[in-house]
């Protein structure tokens, strides 16, 4: 009997037991099941995770060319060692240093930059590392959980030309600058100055993603299914640009040694031809990884390389102001093409007021040719004395001083156009009189300008009176080819006459023969038009000041060359724009004389007294 019960409780146990093993048995085909199929899409990644690796591709930075095709510049390979920090063992950082040849604390100070980056995301560690360091770094990834590397570019120069204010370079992103979007990670480099900040979205492209097999040691093992999974990069757009190169390059040797700014520009579009600041700097040295010995320099110098001349720099225009004064006169009825002014070597107004042209008569056509200061000071006088000021103001601004142009460049700055209101919060309210108006009149005073303003206005006089909008690039080339063009507006001037322009046009034709362009300004067999100016600088020489464009009955290049501390503008400024236009027009120099003068110029001392009639 009791053998019996024994055995009857033994047969509920086991029936017991085998009843828990089939329920965990089914909990655990079930769990899979679930896992399996139903979790799949959730699970799935991070199982992939432990045997797959996904590498950031990074696309090819977009070209930017000439306006005959010419790559300027192009992407060169460099290697980049990349980081996951949450993936990473701290224990390695020595074996890292080793591997990369760097001190500890340097890696560490990286380290914890990308951890404070994303700990999740992988970000550059260090680029442009030599190819001896990458290749040891490939070779022992096994031994650095957490730790990557990649192939990228930096950008490349294959041309002569700098054009360092024109192009600009990359840096490194700021923290801030990658905590505000989602297209930039830790270690990208975009573009901080030029066109190459301007057109950063179009030039940047879209990162891919590569998955790639590894094994245990995290060495890859080779694409994961054949790329299913994979996106492939997309590479930045194209720039073309209105820049002649080999203008450019000119440009730029003829600026060497100098400081000033020149813009060349196609007075008929606003596309710019040439544009240089100097003193300039080494674009290559500032390309991949930055020499900071080289950018401490740059930012220390006193000739202040990295500021851009072109577009921001202010100075008086000195007497390349007259053509201007004289189409603002004309409309304003102040003068006739045939008023004459007697000049007698002076202009008295409370005070004398010099003037260095020939005694006698002049009209408007001869007082641009001779540079007569008096026609413009009596003007000015007139302009003042019937307080005219904000008119005059208001219809010198719309030639494209003053006010900012726009063009596609950062750091451009207007200029000073002054009317009642500057006058007012310079001097106080009515503490100014017509005696500190006068000098306005021939380009001195508060007026300032920059190079391009200059080069705008000029083109107004070449173009039949026209604001040109400048830019420098004409058209993005999209990935797939299609071409965007940019499409600049062109506005007429509208109180503007022609027979007022054929006065101002045939004076600037003038100075190249009687005045102080006919040195150097000539081309041979083109008839260029232009006007010289010199302008007061109470902080040491004066400034060299030269507007032109070329052919005169078909204008097709006009340009604007400051050069500062260098005296008279006919012997400074003068040959620099006369053998940029004759490159564009000609495609050659064929005055080497002229050519070896401007590299070999030496400044002539100049007293005040005599600046303002260059």
């Amino acid at each position: 009997m009791a053998d019996t019960k024994q055995a009857q409780k033994l047969r509920a146990y086991t029936r017991i037991l085998q009843t828990i093993v089939i329920i965990g048995f089914l909990v655990m085909f079930g769990r899979i099941f679930h896992l399996q199929i139903l979790d799949y899409e959730t699970y799935s990644p991070m199982s992939m995770q432990n045997s797959l690796r996904m590498e950031i591709v990074n696309p090819a930075r977009g070209l930017i060319l000439d306006r005959k095709g010419t790559i300027i510049v192009e992407n060169q390979p460099i290697y980049s060692i990349t980081i996951t920090p949450a993936r990473f063992n701290m224990e390695s950082l020595p074996k890292l240093a080793e591997f990369l040849r760097m001190e500890e604390e340097v890696v560490l100070e990286r380290i914890r930059e990308a951890q404070s980056y994303s700990w999740h995301r992988t970000s550059r560690l260090f680029t442009e590392v030599p190819f001896e360091v990458f290749s040891t770094i490939q070779e022992n990834i096994w031994q650095l959980p957490g730790i990557g590397h990649q192939i990228e570019s930096k950008r490349h120069y294959p041309t002569e030309l700098r054009a360092s204010h024109l192009l600009g370079y990359l840096r490194e992103a700021s923290l801030e600058e990658y905590q505000s979007s989602d297209r930039i990670r830790l270690g990208d480099k975009i573009g901080k100055s030029g066109i190459e900040r301007i057109y950063e979205e179009y030039l940047r492209g879209d990162v891919g993603t590569e998955y790639i097999r590894v094994n245990a040691y995290g060495q890859a093992l080779g694409t994961y299914d054949d790329g299913s999974l994979n996106i492939e990069p997309i590479k930045g757009s194209d720039l073309i640009t209105t820049i002649d190169a080999e203008v450019q390059q000119l440009a730029e040797k003829l600026m060497e040694n100098k400081r000033g700014g020149l813009v060349a520009i196609d007075p008929q579009t606003g596309g710019i031809l040439a544009l240089v600041s100097s003193p300039q700097y080494d674009l290559t040295k500032l390309a991949g990884r930055m020499d900071a010995s080289y950018w401490r320099d740059l930012n220390t110098s006193p000739d202040r390389p990295l500021f851009n001349r072109a577009v921001s720099n202010r100075q008086p225009p000195g007497s390349t102001f007259k053509p201007f004064m004289g189409l603002v006169g004309l409309h304003m009825d102040l003068i006739t093409p045939q008023t004459q002014i007697y000049n007698p070597g002076y202009y008295f107004r409370g005070r004398r007021y010099g003037d260095l042209a020939d005694p006698g008569n002049y009209n408007l056509e001869r007082a641009i040719s001779r540079s007569s200061n008096t026609y413009f000071f009596w003007m000015m006088d007139q302009i003042a004395t019937l307080g005219h000021l904000n008119t005059w103001s208001r219809l010198i601004k719309d030639f494209g001083m003053g006010p900012l142009n726009n063009i596609d460049l950062p750091s451009e700055r207007s200029g000073i156009i002054p009317d009642s209101t500057y006058m007012n919060r310079t001097f106080g309210e009515r503490r100014w009189a017509i005696g500190d108006l006068m000098s306005l009149g021939v380009g001195q005073g508060m007026v300032s300008v920059s190079p391009l303003q200059m080069a705008v206005a000029v083109s107004s006089i070449a173009n039949g009176g026209y604001r040109i909008q400048p830019h420098i690039v004409s058209a993005v080339r999209e990935p797939h080819g299609e071409i965007r063009y940019t499409n600049p507006v062109l506005e007429r001037i509208e109180w503007i006459r022609e027979d007022h322009l054929d006065v101002v046009k045939k004076g600037m034709e003038g100075a190249l023969v009687e005045g102080g362009a006919r040195f150097y300004g000539n081309i041979p067999d083109i008839q260029v038009a232009g006007k010289t100016g010199t302008a007061q600088n109470p902080h040491g020489e004066n400034h060299g000041w030269f507007i032109a464009y070329a052919p005169a009955d078909d204008p097709q290049i006009a340009i604007a060359v400051l050069t500062e501390n260098s005296g008279f503008g006919s012997i400074s400024a003068t040959p620099i724009a006369s053998l940029v236009m004759e490159q564009y027009l000609t495609g050659e120099i064929n005055r080497q004389h002229v050519y070896d003068y401007v590299l070999n110029f030496q400044p002539r001392i100049r007293t005040l007294e005599v600046v303002e009639s260059d």
